[in-house]
């Protein structure tokens, strides 16, 4: 299980991740979602063309 600080960590590497596919006009969304068997939160990922 991640902690609030390697849970941070992993959005924002994410958030970097997302500008890569402008140039190949997707959108990525980045929701976050509690997972009652996490017992926290999950960031889920979805991309839009």
């Amino acid at each position: 299980m991640l902690s609030r600080r390697g849970f941070l960590a992993a959005t924002g590497a994410a958030g970097v991740v997302r500008f890569v596919p402008v140039l190949a006009k997707e959108r990525r969304i980045l929701t976050l979602v509690y997972d009652k068997a996490l017992g926290g939160l999950r960031a889920v990922e979805r991309v839009v063309r």
